[in-house]
């Protein structure tokens, strides 16, 4: 009896497919939308002007060195940050060098906001090798973190740079000669991804 009822279920099963794909052959009306979706990578542009911020020759102790630049995104994101990479080298003239020249080079970079020029950098140049700051952080107030300030699309913003050969009072005469070679790469990045959602009003 057991076996009967495995078997008849069986059939039932079969003959239930059976009539679903049967079934399945009907006339009905369709429509169909086509929509054109795109997704355009934004671009990331910054320009810098002058290219060379500074060439001076014959500096000695106690000179001071001030330049201006002008960062301009030429892109269509906002860029969120730009991260200074530096480097340099020392040609010792008379090899007879017992210090690193860099120690003695203060800089200190400024960026002008729309309400104020704020200091981002002060430090020695040896010093800012091992560091890699935003030029355009800012501090939202006195004592807070400081905050990346940014740049939108199409705006500029003017940079300033104080170069200073310290005096420390001291022999400094193994550097007469030395020529000091800076380069200095601007990394600008995007901001975080962002949520588009254009069911909200607030976030399209």
């Amino acid at each position: 009896m057991g076996f009967t009822k495995t078997v008849s279920k069986g059939v039932m099963t079969a003959a239930l497919g059976l009539s679903l794909m049967g079934g399945g052959t009907f006339a009905y009306f369709s429509d169909t939308f086509e929509t054109k979706n795109t997704f355009a990578a934004g671009t990331l542009d910054l320009s810098i002007n002058p290219n060379a911020v500074v060439n001076i020759d014959n500096i000695k102790p106690g000179d001071e060195v001030y330049r201006e630049f002008t960062f301009e995104n030429k892109g269509s994101l906002d860029i969120y940050q730009v991260l200074l990479d530096t480097k340099y080298t020392v040609e010792d003239a008379k090899s007879n060098n017992t210090d690193d020249l860099a120690n003695h080079i203060k800089v200190t970079i400024m960026y002008n906001t729309s309400s104020a020029t704020v200091p981002v950098v002060e430090t020695t140049l040896a010093q800012l090798k091992e560091q890699q700051p935003d030029l355009t952080a800012i501090d939202e107030f006195v004592g807070s973190t400081k905050r990346p300030d940014g740049i939108p699309p199409g705006e500029k913003e003017k940079m300033f740079v104080l170069f200073q050969f310290v005096d420390n009072g001291e022999d400094q005469n193994q550097f007469q000669g030395d020529k000091l070679k800076v380069d200095w790469t601007f990394n600008a990045k995007q901001a975080p991804g962002a949520y588009n959602d254009d069911t909200d009003p607030d976030n399209n």
